[in-house]
């Protein structure tokens, strides 16, 4: 048996046992080393295994992945998710659909914190929902917002999804941020578009709230603020070179846990929780790094991506074709994957496309993560529909999903726009150079 037709084997079976239910890392793993079992040895299989792990646990780079949880946690505990929505709903929620474009507000602030799409969308909606519907907005409306403005999350710096991409190509975790923010921001206002013209429609989507008052807003702004400050400083000093990653995490993480304690949030159960889940989550990512690159691994022994790249490159095919061949892909996949599951089976099998091509590779991590989020929301999995219809049961799914139809659109423009203008994501990186 050729190492080709392994390595084809190898992303069948990893499909399917990704189908299958087992964990992501598990089958990475369990894939790869079987993989390299049959190309190469059991016994060399074993041993790539145990210097892969060691090498992955001990990468100082590494300690930005929990460093950053830790912050994030912490920010959750001293009320972030609440105070970015009310900031939002008090400046415009008298406009209609006001409260919606600031949901979008609450999404893209505290997915600065969290940098999880999962973890934006549960936390927004749990504050926002239940006050959209108390105000008249239709629920496919509300969902449909929610959902979609909870994939900003995945892209907003910090992103764990950038974190694990730029560990796993190789490439600077500080540019990869940086090129990050125009395509969020340029997203956040597709999406605020859109809610304004649905409105404009139909005015009943998103009936006005009562005006606030500038003293409410003045009081909104100043609870706001020194999140805004840690999340602008530790962030924008990343991305300036002041620090390294780790050392933005560490000053993150340190930050976060004196603004609790300022907040008179910071109790034991408090820092206990967060260290729990903190643990909990860094734990899982790094046994999905573990398993991705052992499954880099066996791809890159089949000689699949160099066959790819060969192809493309002697075929004289268009970096535009090509680009548009792996969206589709991307979006096919996405459509029964988990956005993580599909960024990590892709990475190894697109990475040396895109160096053949001469594309850079910070702008193929944006696209990659962009594309990962349309997966959020694109029938049938469309994990943030899940999410939301958890926490309103009485909202039946097929209505998330048709109120998700617009913003999907959006999303699809948003992804065009990054593919035919890549200064969106290159710009800021090159400046700061």
């Amino acid at each position: 048996m050729t190492p080709e037709l392994v390595g084809i084997l190898g992303f069948v079976g990893l499909l399917l046992v990704l189908m299958a239910g087992i964990p992501i890392g598990a089958a990475l793993a369990l894939v790869g080393l079987a993989g390299l079992a049959a190309i190469l040895s059991p016994e060399a299989a074993l041993i790539k295994a145990g210097v892969v792990s060691f090498d992955t646990l001990s990468r100082y780079e590494l300690g930005v992945l929990p460093l950053f949880m830790l912050m994030a946690q912490l920010c959750f505990a001293a009320g972030a998710s609440r105070d970015f929505f009310e900031l939002a709903s008090k400046m415009i929620g008298h406009r209609r659909g006001g409260l919606a474009i600031a949901s979008i507000g609450g999404c893209a602030g505290f997915g600065a914190i969290s940098g999880s799409s999962l973890a934006t969308v549960a936390t927004v909606s749990a504050v926002a929902l239940p006050e959209m519907r108390r105000q008249g907005y239709k629920p496919g409306f509300a969902t449909g917002t929610l959902a979609a403005g909870g994939t900003l999350g995945s892209l907003t710096p910090p992103s764990g999804a950038l974190i694990v991409y730029g560990i796993i190509a190789e490439q600077s975790i500080g540019n990869l941020f940086a090129a990050a923010i125009l395509p969020v921001i340029t997203q956040a206002l597709f999406y605020v578009g859109a809610i304004v013209l649905l409105c404009r429609l139909d005015p009943s989507r998103g009936p006005a709230a009562p005006r606030a008052s500038w003293a409410e807003r003045r009081a909104a702004m100043l609870r706001i603020l020194d999140i805004a400050l840690l999340v602008l400083f530790v962030v924008g000093g990343l991305v300036v070179g002041w620090f390294t990653p780790t050392e933005a995490a560490s000053i993150g993480s340190v930050g976060a846990l004196i603004l609790c304690a300022f907040r008179g949030r910071l109790n034991r159960e408090t820092l206990r929780g967060a260290l729990v889940e903190t643990l909990r989550t860094t734990g899982m990512i790094y046994v999905i790094v573990i398993g991705a690159i052992l499954f880099s691994t066996f791809v890159s022994v089949t000689g699949i991506p160099e066959h790819l790249a060969g192809f493309v490159h002697g075929d004289g095919g268009s970096p535009l074709l090509a680009v548009l061949a792996m969206a589709l892909v991307l979006l096919l996949l996405g459509s029964f994957l988990d956005g993580l599951a599909l960024m990590l089976l892709t990475i190894p099998l697109f990475l040396p496309v895109v160096g053949a091509l001469n594309l850079s590779p910070i702008w193929f991590g944006i696209f990659l993560v962009r594309t990962m989020e349309i997966g959020f929301v694109h029938p049938p999995l469309g994990f943030n529909v899940y999410v939301i219809h958890s926490l309103a049961k009485d909202i039946s799914l097929g209505t998330i999903f048709r109120g998700i139809v617009p913003f999907l659109l959006t999303d699809f423009a948003h992804l065009a726009l990054l593919i035919f203008v890549p200064g969106l994501a290159l710009w800021l990186p090159e400046l700061l150079k």
